[in-house]
């Protein structure tokens, strides 16, 4: 913390009706996180002391985001100067506060420490942004010395307000005693019975205090989500912003506007994302990766050096050189040692595979445990399911699979077995040893003109 801030107010009561879902507002995600994810995250950086008013299905919005923020209750929506009122008795007693929304995402720490900084030179901040459509915005007016002297709603604008670009952020920073002392003073609007945050502004401008106006830089960090459009254009805002930043560390990203990459996704160095990527969750690649095209990884950790393609993966661990792909599907509970090779058409579930062992195609490993350097012919199946139970499959060190062949778990392969091509296995194989288990072949010959129609 560059600037001492003795708390924030995070506004995170509302259901969102625009959204037009059950889901409350600010548990939408953006990036991979809930909305208000992203505005805690940045408060964070300025105080530890944050209060979070909540309101609609409050215990569900409790429950996800956890214990380490104090919580106001907002039972009813009586507009934002009520929702302040509520977080009033878990303020400090002084100092500067913070009050911003839970549905702005893309207000950067960076900007708020401006306002906090900026906000000193008064009795309070305000945080302005001048946008090329301030449709349905509250103006920003301005007086002498480019004073604020006052907020107007849309609904109140005439039309030479209207003209106005300079918009109200609803992101504040106020002296605690001052902020105590008017929010009783605020009256419900006589149309909505709501109570305006923004008459805070009235009542300073009536009674001589200084309101310190403060621009953003870049407006988009002031965009609001309302409903599901204005959803997605932040998203991709802010999607745009990360992959920006990923290039810039040295990341190749072929084409952005296909790709996309949760907040929290972490990428070496030297590593060639192809078009058609989505990466999800806290997954992580090392350095020197090819990942792409059209590949879907969900909570995955990739080492250096690894190659993925055409592939679905979740909930897996890839060790460094490996290579995965085309069209395969990584389960959940799938770990990869070093120079692994997952080739096309194969499915791995619940599974460990060591070090240089090969899947190379048409092969299915569920529930087992694969040695270092074990092949696997392609059509090469573990059986894991009984109908009611999986069962375990260890295969060791150098086995070897030959192609077509089905090994019904519960099963123990030894180390450097080899099983023939075409096996269907139901006991343990010893170490070194050979396994057949098919049918002996039969040739009629001159019978094949029975079967065939000329």
């Amino acid at each position: 913390m560059v600037l001492e801030l003795s708390g924030a107010v995070i506004l995170a009561a509302g259901k969102g009706k625009r959204m037009k879902t059950e889901t409350p507002k600010v548990l939408n995600r953006i990036c991979g996180k809930y909305m208000v994810d992203h505005v805690l995250e940045a408060v964070s950086r300025l105080t530890s002391h944050i209060v979070l008013v909540i309101g609609y299905k409050s215990d569900t919005v409790k429950n996800e985001l956890g214990d380490n923020f104090k919580y106001a209750y907002q039972l009813e929506q009586k507009g934002t100067g009520h929702a302040v009122l509520q977080a009033l008795p878990h303020l400090p007693s002084s100092g500067m506060v913070l009050i911003t929304c839970g549905d702005t995402p893309l207000l950067s720490a960076a900007s708020l420490e401006t306002l906090i900084k900026e906000s000193r030179k008064g009795d309070a901040g305000l945080l302005t942004a001048e946008v090329p459509n301030p449709g349905g915005y509250g103006r920003v007016i301005r007086g002498e010395n480019k004073q604020i002297t006052a907020i107007v709603e849309e609904a109140q604008a005439d039309n030479e307000v209207k003209k106005i670009r300079e918009i109200n952020t609803g992101t504040y920073c106020i002296n605690v005693e001052l902020l105590k002392k008017l929010l009783p003073q605020i009256t419900p609007d006589q149309e909505t019975g709501e109570y305006y945050l923004t008459d805070i502004v009235h009542l300073m401008v009536e009674q001589g205090y200084y309101i310190v106006p403060c621009r953003l830089d870049d407006y988009r960090e002031s965009l609001g989500v309302n409903n599901l459009k204005q959803l997605a254009e932040v998203e991709n805002i802010m999607r745009k912003n990360m992959l920006s930043q990923l290039m810039l560390s040295g990341v190749k990203v072929l084409d952005p506007d296909s790709t996309y990459i949760d907040a929290g996704v972490s990428v070496g160095s030297g590593t060639v994302i192809y078009p058609n990527t989505v990466i999800e969750g806290a997954s992580s690649l090392g350095e020197n990766c090819n990942i792409g095209p059209s590949v879907h990884l969900k909570e995955v950790k990739a080492g250096p050096g690894v190659e993925i393609r055409f592939t679905v993966a979740e909930e897996t661990e890839i060790g460094e050189k490996s290579v995965i792909g085309p069209f395969v599907y990584l389960r959940p509970g799938t770990r990869l040692g070093t120079g692994v090779k997952i080739g096309d058409f194969v499915e791995v579930k619940n599974s460990n595979l060591e070090n240089y062992t090969k899947v190379p195609h048409l092969s299915y490993v569920g529930d087992a445990d694969i040695g270092e350097g074990v092949n696997f012919g392609a059509g090469s199946i573990v059986v894991n399911y009984d109908g009611r139970k999986k069962h375990r499959t260890t295969v060791q060190e150098g086995a070897f699979i030959g192609c077509n062949s089905n090994l019904i778990a519960p099963l123990v392969i030894g180390r450097g077995a080899y099983v023939a091509a075409g096996s269907t296995l139901n006991q343990d194989v010893p170490e070194n040893a050979l396994a057949i288990a098919r049918s002996p072949q039969e040739t009629k010959p001159g019978l094949a003109k029975r079967f065939i129609k000329k």
